[in-house]
């Protein structure tokens, strides 16, 4: 059967990344056992109380599972008053689902047994295994052998287990405190530890799950496996995440894309990604390589897949009471209705401040609203509705401003006032918002007062926030989802290029032992992909250099030419503007001598005459290769300040039209490249050629393991870019 797995890993093998997966079934059928499985022996259930097996079998036994459960122990008769097994193989019937919560060193031994007994999905939850060591690592990697070879998909080892509430179903195998309510939101975590507080949380705020899954270890089934299922889950509306790591990153970008924006039924999917710092980034011999952390990589991959990132599971929950309700503003305008001038002016600044706009409300809703309003009532955005305000009041501003066609999304705060009528303004909006296409939000703030109110919001499926500025933020991410789902559809672009010279090139380098090709090697590359360059000449003597300055035509500049010298300037290494041969010779033997006695370690191979450059504006780009991601590039503004200043943005090659078009779009000093104070728009469409070409070049050449252009020369628009200095390493390939 051909389901979309296929097609994704078909993807992979034309950017030439391929991941070998566990399967080509249809991935709902093939995670059936594990979520849906008719009977479930737990092997290692427990008499004693205080162990996980005890609670793990408890939990599967009074949570209403509709299965069959077979509690299997050696030395036990029975496990709360049901029979107990000896082994898996002493159950006289089929068993779907085997849950292992055994001494890690046997677990191997067991699995083998659940093989013969044929089991069709595992679960384990015992640690012990790569978290304490090579020999648990050992075996660890043994039980995903068995696993993947028997095509029996294992999640685990090390997690709390799977939940599915679906009502035919009922399984809570994992040893949580308690059965969490039914919803319409996943849970995928990569922290079993994790998963039992935020089961805690969301009961104690009145979310619901459709699944749960704590993925441990992850030796086998993976978040992109997991995806995929609950992308097809009828039950499952929305999908969170907490992530430390990606097994199949670039599966995973497709398989994202494919869920959050493409399907008819989309499927917002929101991850919180730990290790945002770069405490953990390997330092590299290039602007790129020294800017790109892990992190970096995780917000590119995020980006190119449409997962929306939170920085906290408290955030991670605000936006998903919002996502949960599926309505989707059509852009980012957005009113706000509110008995209370304050809250009015904080939710105003949070909206902003999240990339919404205050819509302006037409003559019509404002002539409407004085109807209705008292004098001393605000008819502009926000709408204060004045404290001694009513439901009949918020009724009529509510009404009247979703009429606006200027506005596409509504916040209602809630301040409580000795006269306000909490509840039944509470059913006003509840009642408002369920006929609604645009989202509604509820900001009821306080905790004792409004919580009359705030229940009946729930009974309405309004999604609340005790402030302004949560209530804003998650407004702000429905506003970038929407986006997202309505962003232009591009195509990955490919150009004409001289590769068999690109090889030649790479060929004689890596057959003399280089890893750094020479300037002239670089702009070669470079110039077989299409980028512009400039006339250049590396001499190894300050005579050669008043030649080759003659040869090029005034103006010149000079530049050092060694492998051990990244920053060139730093040790005198740059001389710009020369004028004549004459000036070219001496400012090479001076640049020479200074380079040398800043720099005595390193190896000077001589000095680069090359055109001077015409004024523009300095970008950079660049790429490095990852041996878990792939190639991923980097664009920001360039010079001697990118490491300073850190504006840039990183994407996982290969790249779309609208991926290089995000790229330069994404920087914080964007608008400098649109011109700023006389100065006119760089050429943009140029810009993104390059992003485009790079792109290319980073696929189809992975013998280059870092690559920079700093500076690539924006000029005007229409008169294109030019390469002004770059630098490639090889990485340890084979020779074509």
């Amino acid at each position: 059967m051909e389901g979309r797995r296929s097609s994704v890993v078909g993807r992979q093998k034309e950017t030439g990344f391929f991941y070998p997966r566990l399967t080509t079934d249809d991935s709902r059928l093939f995670l059936d056992p594990i979520f849906k499985p008719k009977s479930i022996a737990l092997i290692g259930a427990s008499r004693r109380e205080s162990a996980v097996g005890h609670a793990v079998f408890k939990n599967v036994l009074l949570g209403s599972y509709q299965g069959i459960i077979y509690p299997v122990n050696s030395s036990a008769d029975s496990v709360l008053g049901v029979r107990c097994y000896k082994s898996i193989l002493d159950i006289p019937d089929p068993v779907d689902l085997a849950v292992l919560v055994v001494p890690s060193e046997s677990a191997v031994s067991v699995f083998q047994e659940c093989i013969k007994k044929g089991v069709r999905g595992a679960v384990v939850i015992s640690a012990g295994f790569k978290e304490v060591g090579a020999e648990g690592a050992a075996r660890e990697k043994e039980l995903a052998r068995l696993a993947t070879k028997h095509r029996i998909p294992l999640v685990g080892p090390n997690c709390l287990g799977v939940i599915n509430t679906a009502a035919n179903v009922k399984l809570n195998a994992s040893f949580g405190r308690d059965m969490p309510a039914s919803g319409r939101i996943a849970f995928v975590s990569q922290s079993g530890a994790l998963c039992t507080s935020v089961l805690d949380y969301a009961k104690g705020a009145n979310i619901g799950f459709s699944k749960f899954i704590s993925m441990g270890n992850k030796a086998q089934v993976t978040e992109l496996e997991l995806l995929e299922y609950l992308g097809e889950d009828k039950e499952t509306d929305v999908i969170l995440m907490y992530l430390e790591d990606l097994a199949h990153p670039r599966a995973l970008i497709d398989a994202a894309r494919h869920i959050s924006g493409e399907e008819a039924h989309l499927k917002p999917i929101l991850a919180i990604k730990s290790g945002r710092t770069a405490a953990g980034a390997r330092a590299a011999s290039s602007h790129t390589g020294s800017l790109a952390g892990s992190d970096e990589v995780y917000t590119a991959i995020f980006a190119q897949g449409g997962i929306l990132r939170v920085d906290s599971v408290d955030e991670l929950f605000d936006y998903a009471k919002a996502f949960s309700v599926r309505r989707f503003p059509k852009s980012g305008r957005i009113a706000i209705v509110t008995n209370a001038g304050g809250p009015g002016i904080m939710a105003t600044d949070a909206c902003v401040r999240h990339g919404l706009t205050m819509a302006e409300l037409s003559d019509a809703t404002r002539a409407e609203l004085k109807k209705h309003l008292p004098s001393t009532a605000s008819l502009s955005n926000p709408v204060d509705v004045i404290g001694d305000a009513q439901h009949d009041r918020y009724q009529a501003a509510l009404k009247t401003v979703l009429r606006d066609q200027h506005v596409d999304s509504v916040l209602v705060i809630l301040t409580p006032q000795a006269m306000t009528d909490i509840e039944e303004i509470a059913r006003t909006i509840g009642t408002i918002s369920s006929k609604s296409s645009k989202p509604i939000l509820a900001c009821f703030m306080g905790i004792v007062d409004v919580s009359g109110g705030v229940k009946i919001l729930e009974q309405w499926n309004v999604p609340h926030y005790r402030f302004p500025e949560s209530a804003s933020r998650a407004l702000g991410a429905l506003a970038r989802y929407a986006a997202w789902v309505k962003r232009p559809r591009t195509v990955k672009k490919e150009f004409f290029v001289n590769r068999k010279s690109v090889q030649s090139i790479f060929k004689s380098a890596l057959t003399e032992g280089r890893k750094y090709l020479s300037p002239e090697e670089t702009f070669g590359v470079l110039g077989a992909y299409g980028f512009t360059t400039l006339p250049m000449e590396v001499c190894s003597a300050p005579a050669q250099a008043g030649e080759a300055a003659k040869k090029i035509g005034a103006p010149v500049a000079l530049k050092i030419y060694s492998p051990d010298i990244i920053h060139k300037i730093d040790v005198g290494g740059i001389r710009l503007n020369i004028c004549s041969p004459g000036q070219a010779q001496k400012e090479a033997r001076e640049m020479l001598e200074e380079v040398r006695r800043k720099s005595p370690a390193s190896r000077i191979l001589g000095v680069v005459v090359q055109k001077m450059a015409k004024k523009g504006q300095e970008v950079i780009l660049g790429l490095k290769r990852d041996a878990q991601f792939g190639p991923m590039l980097m664009f920001g503004l360039g010079g001697t300040y990118v490491e300073i200043m850190k504006d840039v943005t990183f994407r996982i090659a290969p790249i779309r039209e609208l991926g290089a078009h995000n790229m330069i779009h994404s920087i914080r000093s964007y608008p400098i490249l649109e011109g700023v104070r006389g100065q006119r728009p760089a050429d943009l469409a140029k810009l993104e050629e390059c992003l485009e070409r790079l792109s290319q070049l980073a696929v189809e050449c992975p013998e280059i393991a870092e690559l920079d252009i700093n500076p690539l020369m924006a000029y005007e628009k229409g008169k294109g870019c030019v390469v002004v200095d770059a630098r490639i390493l090889l990485g340890d390939q084979n020779i074509r």
